[in-house]
C-alpha cells in the first residue's frame, strides 16, 4: 500500500498499562499456578523459582534476578518489568498481554511458544532470545540490543524494530505480516532471509542484506 510514494505499514498498537496502586510482595516464593494480581515485586532474588502457569495481573517487576526462573505457560497481563536481569529464564508457552519490558539484562530467556501482544521491548540488551514458534502480534522493540534472537517458525503481525541493534537473527520458516524493519540502527541476519516476504526494509538494509540473499538464491557475486 502507498501513499504519495511512501510505503505506507501498519503501526503496532503499543501497551497502555496504567498500574494500579501496588502492594509489595512479601511472600517467601513463587507457587506453580500462582495468582498474583496487584503485586510490586522489587530488588528480589527469583533465582531458580518455579512459577509454572501462574498469573500475574496488574504487577511490577522490578530489579528482580531472574535466573533460571521457571515461568513457562504463565499468563502476564498489564504489567512492567523494569531492570530485571538473569540467564536462563523460562517463559516457554507463556502468554504476554499489554506488558512493557524496559532495561533488561538476560541471557538464553525461553519464550519458544509464546504469544505476546501489545508488548513494548525498550532498552536494554537481550542475548539468544528464544522466540522459535511463537506468535508475536503489536509487538515492538524500541532502543534495545537483541544479539542472535530465533524467530524461527514464528509468526510476527504488526512488529516494530526501532533504533535498535539486531544481530545475527534466525527467521527461518517465520511468516510476516506488517513488519517494519527500516529503522532498526543495525540489522544482521544470519538465517531465514528468504522468510522477509511481509517485512518493510530500507534502501540502505538491501544493500547490506544483499550478500545474504544473493546466497539464499545461489547467486555467485565476481569482480
Amino acid at each position: 500500500m502507498a501513499r504519495d510514494g511512501q510505503t505506507v505499514v501498519k503501526a503496532a498498537r503499543r501497551p497502555e498499562v496504567r498500574l494500579p496502586d501496588l502492594v509489595v510482595w512479601e511472600g517467601g516464593g513463587l507457587e506453580p499456578d500462582g495468582d498474583y494480581d496487584g503485586l510490586e515485586f522489587a530488588d528480589l532474588d527469583l533465582t531458580g523459582q518455579e512459577g509454572v502457569g501462574a498469573r500475574f495481573m496488574d504487577c511490577a517487576v522490578r530489579r528482580c534476578v531472574l535466573d533460571e526462573a521457571g515461568l513457562a505457560k504463565a499468563r502476564l497481563v498489564d504489567a512492567v518489568l523494569e531492570g530485571v536481569r538473569g540467564v536462563g529464564t523460562d517463559l516457554s508457552g507463556a502468554s504476554l498481554r499489554d506488558v512493557e519490558l524496559v532495561d533488561a539484562r538476560l541471557g538464553g530467556v525461553q519464550l519458544h511458544g509464546a504469544v505476546l501482544e501489545r508488548v513494548l521491548v525498550r532498552g536494554g540488551k537481550i542475548d539468544y532470545l528464544n522466540l522459535r514458534a511463537a506468535r508475536l502480534r503489536d509487538v515492538v522493540f524500541e532502543g534495545c540490543v537483541l544479539v542472535e534472537p530465533d524467530f524461527a517458525g514464528a509468526v510476527l503481525e504488526r512488529v516494530e524494530f526501532r533504533d535498535c541493534v539486531v544481530r545475527g537473527a534466525d527467521f527461518t520458516g517465520a511468516r510476516l505480516a506488517e513488519v517494519d524493519l527500516r529503522e532498526a540502527a543495525e540489522l544482521g541476519i544470519a538465517r531465514g532471509v528468504e522468510a522477509l516476504a511481509g517485512a518493510v526494509i530500507s534502501a540502505g538494509q538491501l544493500f547490506e542484506l544483499a550478500p545474504a540473499m544473493a546466497a539464499q538464491l545461489g547467486v555467485r557475486v565476481v569482480g
